[in-house]
């Protein structure tokens, strides 16, 4: 491109392939790499980087004070995300490694390892191809500042790290019932996670260490230590309250680890919302349109706009306008490509409603290069009164016409959803600028991935 030369008309494929395929991100990755590592010849690193193809495999840190339940959930998910559990025993415990012999014996006679140790074998372990193909999650480590920093130094760093937080009360309560499985080396509890087996109830024995004088100081040796830790992780650390259900807590990790955190990639909104009459697509549109600066695209609005115009494809429309038939996907589909073709929705963006109804639409949409990039699908529960005799009072919509626009709407709705896979459902019956704030944080922050 011409430097000289502004504004440069830049062709709708060209930010739909970035985004696609995540070059921003890819390139971004790759500088990070060849800064960390330093290879003498950058050009062969940077293709075994690229073949690794392992960017986006979980790299995990769990924290938390003793009887958290930070075992418990790292356990958990090194299951669903298929990863490997990186604890201070099973580093210790491996074995044709000099290193892990080296920190055997140290600490058999300190029962602590040096920073720098530690720090050795997680980067042992790291290299290995099970990590390198499927990630892994740190179990309670780093311990201290010092371990962190130094972990940072040999260019080991999280993409995301969880913090459990709970009372310390209650954690040394829970701590008094805690139990291990010697064999599976997973924690249960007396009260809150009792083994329903009664082979496995047998074996439990408890741990040496779950006095209420040890408990508590452990968590004041905790407490010292995480104020320091905390400043290391920024910008991808998440805190969840450990004093609630473990079920609960699992998910709230899940789904943090599960979401990309917001890129510096250039990004321009291509919106979508669908929704049935009445859910406030419109309202929410200009919203968008008027805090980001997004070309607000009515579809209806769009073909009145055409006959008023006189334009040839007003001329095309407005037959179908004075017989109050449906305007063919065809034509809608010219007026609409025309108006998401024009340099400022190219540039700003756009948030788009009132189409597609049905799959076949959405089908020619994307056939056309228009590809939203964000989803959302406006709900509403089955109308109570209230609602019904709100939607009856436009003077232009007939009842008739309503139901069978929500009946058309909820017809093909299925069949959109398995469309736009990444969709986000929104219960559009609350208030508006409620529903708002969901729409605005799905646009600024990366989707997160479906949980099975």
């Amino acid at each position: 491109m011409d430097a000289t030369t502004a504004p440069h008309h830049i062709p709708p494929e060209m930010p739909q392939y970035g985004e696609t395929y995540h070059v921003f991100e890819l390139m971004q990755n790759m500088l990070e790499q060849l800064l960390i590592h330093q290879p003498k010849d950058p050009i062969p690193f940077m293709i075994k980087h690229l073949q690794q193809d392992n960017d986006n495999v979980p790299k995990i840190v769990i924290l938390g004070p003793p009887a958290s339940g930070k075992t418990t959930i790292a356990m958990w998910l090194c299951k669903h995300l298929s990863t490997n559990l990186l604890t201070m025993e099973n580093l210790i415990a491996r074995e044709f490694s000099s290193l892990a012999a080296d920190a055997r014996k140290h600490y058999q006679n300190t029962k602590k390892l040096s920073s720098t140790l530690l720090a050795g074998l997680i980067q042992e372990r790291l290299k290995e191809e099970d990590c390198v193909r499927r990630g892994w999650i740190l179990d309670g480590i780093p311990e201290t500042r010092e371990q962190a920093l130094m972990i940072q130094t040999l260019g080991i760093t999280p993409r995301h790290v969880i913090v459990l937080s709970a009372p310390d009360t209650v954690l040394i309560e829970r701590n008094l019932g805690k139990r291990i499985d010697p064999q599976t080396r997973e924690i249960y509890h007396t009260t809150f996670d009792w083994p329903s087996e009664s082979e496995i109830q047998n074996r439990l024995i408890v741990p040496g260490d779950i006095s209420e004088m040890e408990t508590a100081r452990k968590l004041l040796e905790y407490h010292r230590n995480i104020i320091r830790i905390l400043p290391a992780y920024p910008k991808i650390l998440k805190v969840i309250n450990a004093d609630q259900p473990c079920v609960d807590v699992f998910y709230q990790a899940l789904t943090y680890v599960q979401t990309g955190h917001r890129s510096n990639a250039p990004f321009t909104p291509r919106v979508l919302l669908c929704g049935p009459v009445g859910s406030g697509k419109s309202l929410q549109a200009a919203l968008l349109a008027q805090k980001y600066g997004l070309v607000n695209v009515h579809c209806g609005q769009l073909l009145k706009e055409a006959v008023a115009d006189k334009s040839k494809f007003g001329e095309l429309i407005k037959p179908y306008f004075q017989k109050e038939m449906a305007v063919p996907d065809s034509i809608i589909m010219k007026v609409l490509s025309q108006r998401l073709s024009r340099q400022d929705s190219i540039q700003k963006g756009w948030v788009l409603h009132g189409f597609p109804k049905d799959l076949d639409q959405a089908h020619m949409l994307n056939s056309l290069g228009f590809q939203p990039n964000r989803y959302h699908l406006m709900y509403k529960p089955p109308p109570t009164v209230e609602i019904q005799a709100r939607l009856l009072q436009n003077p232009k919509d007939s009842e008739e016409q309503v139901r069978l626009e929500m009946e058309l709407f909820y017809r093909s709705c299925s069949e959109l959803e398995g469309l736009y896979a990444h969709a986000v459902a929104l219960n559009a019956d609350q208030d508006p600028y409620t529903v708002f704030e969901h729409i605005e944080s799905g646009i600024v922050n990366p989707l997160p991935k479906k949980v099975p």
